[in-house]
């Protein structure tokens, strides 16, 4: 299981920590070119075991002091997350693409093992985690740790400092509840209408009135800012422009932390109160994807679909399901995705059950049965047919969409090598 706390950092560590996070950049993105190289001229794939050794190799070197400042753990941690990056791209399974190189505005995070941090607790609501060449660091204690620690992550997002530890908490999957099941239906204008409800459930907006006023005077600030730096500055960022940053960072995070928090608070009160959950098997990248076209053939109607995506985006189907995943098993339930061909276009009704466009006229929030008269909202009725779909199947899917990955053509990865300047800290 994963816990994630709020870390508090002093000055000095806050420092040492940005710099680290520069440094895994730096190192992932060194390590991932070399195996590229490797692969393309011998042939053959690297392993972190391997590339450790070159790692001890460059700590050595004295023009390489950044690298030297990352503590050892961290770097080996780095490479180990590339090899499970491989093996998550080469896992048919597994929806990952090949590893990316990582830009400069990613998200800081330093990797490290559990045998490399320590915990102690000081009251009931602080505790501190001790890091290897900065020592002890506060951090809000807002739940208990439940387990053995097994690894740490620091990372930092538009709020502050966090640190995320994977615990082994021995938690076995629990035994079936006996609870009647239901089914779930994600959509855009009800973020979630359960079967065996009579109203959706709506998620809060992410930002208040004000604050979306203060987004939009931050965004427009931010591009007068970023105009100015390229028209006389050279393109270098001034103080100003990295506190407009910051502060827009700061909203953004705020806005996912609250997503956050209304999906956690569905996905557990689905897993905790059902036998089986029935969802959609969706694929949410082909939902998602633009419709801007090429050049020879444009597209149409490419700013509605793009807000369009934005909405979905921000129900984000693909995470409920996989805390649905974890959380059905922790309650004894059972997830139950179900092909969602035509589940908007189904007649409710046990004793119909036809499919008819001509039932949902217009693509409005009603349905209307054309052959036996059923009338329902549109997705109350497609939530009544997945938990019957979900019953019948039992949990198998059926006419899956999921292709086996393949390997790309290295030719788009040599060009990228020779164009590609040396990667250098910061």
């Amino acid at each position: 299981m994963g816990r994630r706390f709020r870390l508090y950092p002093t000055r000095a560590q806050e420092r040492s920590l940005t710099g680290w996070g520069h440094a895994t950049r730096a190192l992932w993105n060194v390590a991932l070119a070399q195996r590229v190289h490797v692969y393309e001229q011998r042939g053959r794939t690297l392993r972190a075991v391997e590339q450790c050794k070159y790692l001890t190799a460059a700590r050595a070197d004295p023009d390489l002091a950044w690298l030297v400042e990352l503590p050892a753990q961290a770097g080996q941690q780095v490479l180990r997350h590339l090899d499970r990056a491989y093996d998550n791209f080469f896992n048919p399974r597994h929806p990952a693409v090949f590893p990316t190189f990582k830009k400069r505005g990613h998200c800081l995070a330093v990797p490290l093992p559990g045998q490399a941090v320590e915990v102690r607790k000081l009251n009931r609501h602080w505790a501190e985690v001790r890091l290897p060449k900065i020592g002890w660091v506060r951090f809000r204690l807002s739940r208990a740790l439940g387990g053995a620690i097994r690894n740490a992550t620091v990372s930092r997002d538009g709020v502050g400092w966090h640190i995320s530890f994977g615990v082994a908490t021995g938690i076995k999957p629990a035994a079936p509840n006996g609870k009647p099941g239901c089914g779930v239906d994600f959509g855009v204008a009800s973020s979630a209408y359960v079967s065996t409800e009579n109203t959706p459930r709506i998620k809060p907006t992410g930002l208040a009135g004000r604050e979306r006023d203060r987004l939009r005077c931050l965004q427009q600030r931010m591009g007068r800012q970023i105009t100015y730096a390229k028209k006389f500055s050279g393109g270098r960022y001034s103080n100003r422009l990295r506190r407009t940053i910051a502060a827009l960072a700061k909203l953004k995070a705020r806005e996912a932390n609250r997503r956050a928090d209304f999906t956690h608070k569905l996905t557990t009160d689905l897993a905790k109160n059902h036998g089986f959950v029935g969802i959609e098997d969706l694929r949410v990248t082909n939902m998602t994807a633009s419709a801007k076209g090429s050049w020879e053939q444009q597209g149409r109607n490419v700013r509605q679909k793009t807000g369009l995506n934005r909405s979905v985006l921000d129900n984000c189907p693909g995470e409920r399901r996989r805390q649905l995943e974890y959380k059905c098993r922790l309650y004894g339930s059972e997830l139950r995705p179900v092909p969602p061909f035509h589940t908007s276009q189904t007649c409710g009704n046990p004793a119909c059950g036809r499919v008819d466009p001509a039932s949902r006229q217009g693509g409005g929030r009603s349905f209307a049965c054309v052959h036996c008269g059923h009338e329902d909202d549109a997705d109350h009725n497609a939530s009544v047919e997945i938990e019957a779909r979900a019953r019948r199947t039992g949990g198998s899917v059926t006419n899956s969409t999921r292709r086996r990955h393949t390997v790309p053509s290295p030719a788009p990865w040599r060009r990228r090598m020779r164009e590609a300047q040396p990667v250098t800290h910061g």
